[in-house]
């Protein structure tokens, strides 16, 4: 029975393993020769080091991508993915079989996508890790995303600015209305919203989730995942959800007419509702859900938030300098900061030095420039002025410009600001945010 329940469904780390990774493991190089060295051994034990190697250099995901010739192991790390080794076709195969097992995947399907699961235990840690098989022209490319439970942040780590910090505990507290924060795949989402549960949960109210998948377990919260192909999807989950009298609803997305409308009401009846959109910026969230088929007046009256966010790296502190910005930098940081709120207080530009990367890094950084992640926001209040706007179905741009009147820092203001403080770089900014095209100075509406 234990043996069944190691092979499907969990791993657990052997202390050999352990030893040797903590010994040895400390950058991607580090990770690279130990994996080299388990090539030809055990696929179990290959496994291990693999798994437990990209935990301990902080990687989010794992890629196995199968090439004409050999295969290519890569792992991301802050959003950006490097490769570690590469190896031949028959480890490939047999660390996929292994994978697929121990996921809950069939062996026998190869031609289809397929999605699985399973739980890694290392000295009493739990963590999770979520398994994507896709065909390709070579093999099944997999793909594991690291759900480890030290990612699940506070609202006061997430890096936020002391002015968007009150406003989110603000409107969290709220006993109703609905939050949305829009952003691509990647880019924090899952984990800000989290951070707003885990600061609100107390046992007087009732959290409910709907997820597709669940990321993290959180103590003390119900949570439900969707299974489309057994005919429970956000909106069937939804209807059910609020017949279980929840004070505080979290949806995972909004991805059609029927979640919108449920999750706008719920928000209307006495419920905060949180959830998230694909949308380029927070201004791009009400056309959005009209675009979806949501009745103006339902997102006017339910919708008080919409926050969107990207994730940019952190320059290292171990290896970067200090220096005064270029004429050109200096230039582009008066103009982008011009006309910020006057709340938002910043540096004197003409004494403040920025940080710069070295090239090539150093040990502590993975050899990038870059330790670490932070978010970038942006965000903007429904207000009385901005219903009346909703209501006459404005397109983003409009949007957009109403709310940098009413004092919305952008994201790429924000990106600028932490460029002041030290905190990033022109090049990581320009990476992550476009450029505000929109002249600083904001035209009456």
């Amino acid at each position: 029975m234990d043996k069944a329940k190691k092979l499907l469904g969990s791993v657990t780390i052997s202390p050999k393993i352990i030893e040797e990774v903590k010994l040895n493991v400390k950058d991607i190089s580090g990770l690279k020769k130990k994996i080299e060295e388990y090539l030809l051994q055990n696929v179990t034990e290959l496994l291990d080091v693999i798994l437990f190697g990209a935990i301990s250099v902080d990687a989010s995901d794992i890629h196995i991508e199968p090439q004409e010739e050999e295969s290519k192991l890569r792992v991301r790390l802050d959003g950006i993915l490097q490769d570690v080794v590469f190896f031949d076709h028959t480890v490939y195969h047999h660390l996929v079989s292994r994978l697929k097992l121990i996921s809950k995947l069939k062996l026998n399907i190869t031609d289809r996508p397929q999605d699985g699961r399973f739980t890694i235990t290392i000295e009493n840690l739990l963590i999770e890790v979520r398994t994507s098989s896709l065909p390709s022209e070579y093999g099944e490319s997999i793909v594991m995303r690291i759900l480890n439970p030290k990612n699940l942040i506070n609202l006061e780590d997430l890096g936020l600015r002391d002015d968007l910090h009150k406003t989110f505990q603000k409107e969290i507290e709220k006993p109703n209305g609905m939050i949305i924060v829009t952003g691509p795949t990647g880019s924090g989402k899952t984990t800000t919203l989290y951070a707003f549960l885990k600061k609100i949960q107390n046992p007087e109210i009732k959290i409910i989730t709907i997820e597709d998948p669940i990321e993290y377990h959180l103590k003390g919260v119900s949570q439900t995942q969707v299974t489309p192909e057994k005919g429970y999807d956000f909106s069937d989950g939804l209807r059910s959800i609020v017949r279980q009298d929840p004070d505080v609803i979290l949806v995972g997305e909004i991805r059609d007419l029927q979640t919108a409308k449920i999750a706008l009401q719920a928000a209307l009846t006495g419920h905060l509702v949180l959830s998230t959109l694909h949308t380029n910026d927070a201004a791009g969230t009400i056309p959005r859900l009209r675009d979806l088929g949501a009745d103006p007046s339902s997102i006017a009256s339910g919708l008080k938030m919409a926050v969107a966010q990207r994730l940019v790296r952190k320059v290292c502190k171990k290896c970067s300098t200090l220096s005064k910005p270029t004429a050109s930098q200096l230039a582009e940081l008066k103009k982008g900061l011009k006309n910020l709120p006057k709340l938002i207080k910043i540096p004197d530009l003409d004494k403040i030095k920025i940080a710069r990367i070295k090239e090539g890094g150093c040990p502590f950084c993975n050899f990038t420039g870059y330790k670490g992640r932070q978010g970038l926001f942006e965000a903007f209040l429904v207000d009385s002025e901005m219903e009346k706007f909703i209501l006459t179905n404005p397109p983003v741009s409009s949007v957009r410009e109403l709310a940098i009147k009413k004092g919305m820092v952008t994201m790429y203001q924000s990106g600028l600001i932490d460029i002041t403080e030290a905190k990033t770089t022109f090049d990581e900014v320009a990476r992550v945010v476009e450029e505000d095209e929109s002249s600083p100075e904001i035209s009456n509406l």
